[in-house]
Parts: structure tokens; C-alpha cells; sequence
């Protein structure tokens, strides 16, 4: 199996927590496999008169919990087997924080960067026009992933409403507050991993005032992450992006951080000493968080980690044959489907809020965000000390009951 193939490491976790719990092999065999694949040609006109064709995805791997909940990536090496994996992860992660929610996944193969603000928002148009049969409040429900923003959301939305003819806000979830998001969904993903952080100090007895992070990836997770982790006490040494990375041993200035982006695309652009990804793993503080992209911790690369705690920010960032090395290392590690449960948690809330008409305040959000990932991380952590398992199969094991639970109850298996 390659290390590099995010269905078949999702397959491979599935069947590893599927050693610890009540289920038939024929029943495992039947959560191997999404529900519905969608494939779509999105034809566009580009500014230049030609026709460029792209392809794009749209998963649904499991709704007997609630109506699929998953984002939509742009990005130029997106694949079907990444949809897939990430539509797989997404059903697990609405399960382990109890959200009424399946899980689904979308994504086009382009490069963003490269193509025009008009032919990005036609390409995003034509999407949902050739998907949106399949998606909708009650039956499969997008938010933006890599690649893609609010504004990307906001033109979905309105193509969406446009084709169904009424206004239907809940179709997709981190919209711009004008037209039904709610403030703090933005910020959901990032913050909520600083707060498994701090639950996950608490139950190993770090002090969290001073802790070390160092974060892998300034996106919109890594950017919220860092952000969070500062006003929570901690101490960002290190962090990287596309272009590099900066590291300072005395702690790196966010404001700082966010001007150099606004600047210059990148945090290179700081004042601070330069580091590679490669470097940033290896570093030795409390804390390593990887909010980008799937597979960047592997069998090659596991044994450089110093750090006592690993916060899964991204969604896949591990393989197996990592895990395997970093739980002989004794390594704590908040799986993703836990660690980055802040979004679809946010997303949900938003939904909420669309269904009812109403709006929360940022203060109102924050604190049920709170509550709501306290209550998952305790139950993966509970379970984790009683079995004596690692993290990411008492997660599993705790999503995968309920999914199946759910399936036996409809007689879908």
C-alpha cells in the first residue's frame, strides 16, 4: 500500500479500529465504500476565449446519522481517492463529536492562484449547477476546505438558490455573515484545536502558559490555530507555508505574522530566522500541530518527532506506518477527526442558525464551541485510558459504533 494514497490510509485506519469493536466482516466491508461518487466535467470559458475543462467531485460516504457534511477543495493535485478519504473522515468526525450529520466531501482539480477572480467565480458556479440535484439542507450540506473562502461559498450559495428558485441559506455552511454565516465559524477549525490542546495539557499535566507550538501550515487553520494558542498563553516558536517557514525560539509575533501575508503572500516576508518543513518537525517543543495537507508525517520522517504532543490540525496528515512509530515513541496524539472537529462543529452551529432564522453572538458561539469539544475530547480520552488504546482507535471505535448503530436501526445493514 502506498503511503501516498489517502483512501487506502483511511481503509487501513478503519480496519485497525474495527479489530476493537462488535462488527461483521460484512459489515466492515459495506463502510469501506462511499455511498454515492459523483464525477462532473466543468467546461469554462477563460479570459483569454478558450475553453479549459475541468473535473470535479462530489462524495457522499455516509448519511444514516443526518444529511452529508463536507467541504469542497480547489486544488491542482485533487483526486477521487482524496475526496473519498476525506468524505470517510469527515462521517467519522461528525460521528466522535455526536453532530446529526454524515459525511461527504467535494473538490475540482485547478489551481486557484492561477486563474482569474471571474473565471474562479464561473468555475464555482458551474459546479454547483451540475451538482445540485445532490446537495441541499436536508440532503448534503458544503462548506469551503483548501482552496476555497467564504466568497467561494457566498457564489455557490446564490447559484444554488438561483436553481432552486428560494432562498436556502443552510445549503452551505462558512458563507459571509451578510448572507446568513455566522462569525465565528471562520475561526471554528483553528481555535477549536487550540482547545484540544489545552484539554489534551490538562489530562498529561503541561502547563499551558509558556507551552511551545510549533504549526505547520498558515492557512485558515493555521492562521486561527496560531492566533488562539497566543491569547491562550502559548508560545509559537515555529510555522510554515507554501513558500518556507520562520522560526523564533522566543516566540513569533502574529501581527507580525499576518502583516507579512498581506504583504508578501507568505510569512517568509517576516523578520524572523527562516525553516523548512522538514526542520519544523524535527523541532523539539511541547507541542507540533500540521494544519495543511494530508500524508506530510510519514514512515520517513516520524522518527525526527520531539514533540510530547501531536495535534492533528489537517485532515490525514499521518499514515499508518507513522502512527506506528510515533505510539512507540509515546507520542500523544490527537487524532484528526477529533483535533480539527472545531469546523463541522462551527459549520453545524451556522446550520443551526440558518434553520431557526437566528444568530448567536461571537461570545454565544465561542462558549458552546467550548462545551462541545470538551465533551468529545473527554470521551475519546476516556475510552483510550479504559481499553488502554491509542487515541485514534478510541476515536474510531467511538465514531464507528455510531454510525453502525444508526445503520442497524434502518436495516441498511
Amino acid at each position: 500500500m502506498s503511503e501516498d494514497n489517502a483512501f487506502e490510509n483511511a481503509k487501513k485506519q478503519l480496519e485497525n479500529a474495527a479489530r476493537l469493536i462488535d462488527i461483521e466482516e460484512d459489515e466492515l466491508e459495506v463502510l469501506k465504500k462511499p455511498k454515492r461518487i459523483i464525477e462532473v466535467s466543468i467546461p469554462v470559458k477563460m479570459d483569454d476565449g478558450s475553453i479549459e475543462n475541468f473535473t470535479g467531485y462530489r462524495v457522499l460516504y455516509n448519511d444514516a446519522r443526518g444529511p452529508g457534511k463536507g467541504g469542497i477543495r480547489f486544488h491542482p493535485d485533487e483526486s477521487l481517492d482524496d475526496v473519498k478519504a476525506l468524505s470517510a473522515w469527515m462521517t467519522w468526525k461528525c460521528a466522535v463529536a455526536d453532530l446529526p450529520y454524515g459525511g461527504s466531501k467535494g473538490g475540482v482539480v485547478c489551481d486557484p492562484h492561477e486563474i482569474s477572480d471571474r473565471e474562479l467565480e464561473k468555475l464555482s458556479r458551474e459546479y454547483i449547477r451540475r451538482i445540485y440535484k445532490y446537495i441541499g439542507p436536508d440532503q448534503d450540506i458544503p462548506a469551503p476546505d483548501v482552496g476555497t473562502n467564504q466568497q467561494i461559498m457566498g457564489w455557490m450559495m446564490d447559484e444554488y438558490e438561483k436553481l432552486v428558485g428560494e432562498h436556502r441559506p443552510g445549503v452551505i455552511t462558512s458563507k459571509p455573515v451578510e448572507i446568513g454565516g455566522s462569525s465565528g465559524r471562520n475561526e471554528s477549525t483553528g481555535r477549536g484545536v487550540a482547545f484540544m490542546i489545552r484539554e489534551a495539557a490538562d489530562r498529561l499535566n503541561m502547563e499551558l502558559d509558556g507551552m511551545t507550538l510549533a504549526v505547520q501550515g498558515f492557512g485558515n487553520v493555521g492562521r486561527h490555530l496560531v492566533k488562539s494558542a497566543g491569547e491562550m498563553g502559548m508560545k509559537v516558536v515555529a510555522v510554515t507555508d507554501a513558500e518556507g517557514g520562520v522560526y523564533d525560539s522566543s516566540g513569533l509575533d502574529f501581527n507580525e505574522l499576518e502583516k507579512s501575508v498581506d504583504k508578501h503572500g507568505t510569512v517568509v516576508g517576516s523578520s524572523y530566522d527562516s525553516i523548512t518543513n522538514e526542520e519544523l518537525f524535527a523541532l523539539d517543543v511541547d507541542v507540533l500541530s500540521p494544519a495543511a495537507i494530508e500524508n506530510v508525517i510519514t514512515e520517513q520522517n516520524a522518527g525526527d518527532i520531539k514533540a510530547d504532543i501531536l495535534a492533528e490540525a489537517a485532515n490525514g496528515p499521518v499514515t499508518p506506518k507513522a502512527d506506528s512509530i510515533l505510539s512507540d515513541m509515546d507520542v500523544f496524539q490527537i487524532p484528526d477527526f477529533l483535533c480539527n472537529v472545531g469546523g463541522v462543529t462551527g459549520s453545524y452551529f451556522e446550520w443551526v442558525q440558518n434553520n431557526y432564522g437566528y444568530t448567536w453572538t461571537m461570545d454565544e458561539f465561542r462558549d458552546k464551541l467550548d462545551k462541545k469539544l470538551r465533551q468529545a475530547f473527554a470521551e475519546v480520552y476516556d475510552l483510550h485510558k479504559e481499553k488502554g488504546i491509542e487515541m485514534r482507535d478510541a476515536a474510531y471505535s467511538l465514531a464507528v459504533e455510531k454510525v453502525l448503530r444508526a445503520m442497524r436501526i434502518r436495516g441498511e445493514i
